[in-house]
């Protein structure tokens, strides 16, 4: 039964999509990808604690492009959920929920997981 009088509920291309619910999105996926990297960290204890044979075994499959771009990653994913989760203790406290406020935050942590990231990377 269709009833072509019904309006159609509006689709994700009809609203803006807002800087907050990219970065909480965003805030879930490096939760998850921190889990992963977890893995990662795991297996660099085991291969230290095996020997040299399997902690150079380790080091070489780290120093390839693609290892280096997982830890570029990791380390960008640990940054930015630690910089929104500060911001998250400071909605917790009860700050920073006027919607200006919140997108000047919001592009806040962006700009600091950038800098964190390159400071890192740059120090290492």
């Amino acid at each position: 039964m269709s009833n072509k009088e019904r309006p159609l509920s509006p689709h994700l291309s009809v609203y803006r999509w807002p800087i907050t619910m990219s970065l909480s999105i965003l805030h879930r996926i490096t939760g998850v990808a921190l889990s992963v990297g977890l893995l990662l960290l795991m297996f660099w204890l085991v291969a230290a604690s095996s020997g040299d044979a399997m902690y150079a075994g380790f080091v070489a499959l780290v120093d390839t492009l693609v290892g280096r771009v997982m830890l570029a990653a990791w380390s960008f994913a640990f940054f930015y959920h630690l910089a929104n989760g500060v911001r998250h203790l400071f909605w917790d406290a009860g700050f920073g929920f006027e919607r200006s406020q919140a997108d000047a935050s919001a592009w806040a942590v962006l700009v600091i997981t950038v800098i964190l990231t390159l400071a890192y990377w740059l120090a290492v």
